[in-house]
């Protein structure tokens, strides 16, 4: 093995990337070769630099992240045609002084460093913003302020020392109306399927007062109260449709509820708006809670309304 293969090795020794024997033979040549045993602490200085770099993440960088996946999975936005290159300075510039500090023959590196550097970028990018609207004052549902977000999905550096970079953009924007705005409504509803529950419950607490004049929001508070798995919110749907208490689709679900829910909570208020309202058909579904329920309470209200339908406790 020659040294100009052993240098091209090296990084790939140094981080544990060689199969056995290709190790047994970079150590073999370094042991013999002055030269390269220089280079091969150089990659030791090089790796030390760049872990006494560091870089404090912003606060709110992991709600970003998250941010930003829901984003691209929900749709991308239009790609700027330019982007600030101040908006690059953060890692890649970081990294560039990691490798001033350390290495004097620069060009003997180039390659390999720079492959190392653009996958570095990679990262960084897909989890840094990019740029960064601004408002002088507060959004209109017709004013909306974007931020936009990269997410490099391919680095190709050429012998030159050009790179080409693919990458996908987002856009976050941000809104802001009265909740019974029909745009803040639709945004709303849409808030009910996101990942973190605190904005299903705020996007619940705030549409429950429309579940009786709106088909979709009710529709929204239906899906929630039987589906969702945080209990907060399921009990905020459960708010929302007290109004709708005599309404057959909200009695079905109801019941599905009172039998189904782990949650004790939920199924007191549950079996309160059911038997609000004398149902003989909801006879069996009381009758079957009564025979499983573990909640004081829960049971003796649903033994309560069977008392009053004229009904007995059991299933015969």
């Amino acid at each position: 093995m020659n040294c100009d293969a052993v240098r091209k090795l090296i990084p790939l020794y140094y981080y544990g990337e060689l199969s056995p024997d290709e190790e047994d033979r970079v150590e073999a040549h370094v042991f013999e070769c002055a030269s390269c045993a220089h280079e091969t602490e150089r990659q030791r200085s090089l790796a030390a630099a760049l872990d006494r770099r560091c870089v404090d993440p912003p606060p709110l960088l992991v709600d970003d992240c998250r941010a930003n996946l829901m984003l691209a999975i929900q749709g991308g936005a239009p790609i700027r045609k330019s982007l600030p290159r101040e908006s690059m300075k953060g890692p890649w510039r970081l990294f560039l002084d990691a490798m001033a500090d350390t290495m004097s023959n620069w060009h003997r590196w180039r390659q390999p460093v720079m492959a190392a550097a653009m996958l570095a970028l990679g990262f960084a990018a897909a989890r840094v913003p990019l740029w960064r609207g601004s408002s002088s004052g507060p959004l209109t549902t017709s004013s909306l302020s974007p931020e936009t977000f990269a997410t490099v999905k391919s680095v190709v550096p050429d012998s030159s020392g050009h790179v080409q970079i693919a990458y996908d953009e987002t856009q976050r924007r941000v809104i802001s109306g009265r909740a019974d705005d029909v745009n803040i409504r639709r945004l709303l509803v849409a808030g009910l399927g996101e990942e973190n529950p605190d904005v299903r419950v705020q996007a619940v607490d705030l549409l429950k007062a429309r579940a009786t004049s709106s088909d979709d929001v009710r529709e929204a508070l239906l899906n929630r109260l039987a589906n969702d798995p945080n209990p907060g919110v399921r009990l905020k749907a459960l708010e929302g449709l007290k109004p709708l208490a005599a309404d057959p689709t909200v009695r079905k679900t109801l019941a599905q509820v009172l039998l189904a829910d782990d949650n004790p909570a939920v199924r007191m208020q549950a079996v309160d708006l059911l038997i609000a309202h004398r149902d003989d058909s909801v006879v069996g579904v009381l009758q079957n809670v009564v025979q499983r329920e573990d909640n004081n309470y829960v049971r003796s209200q649903c033994e309560k309304a069977l008392k009053e339908l004229n009904a007995s406790l059991g299933t015969f």
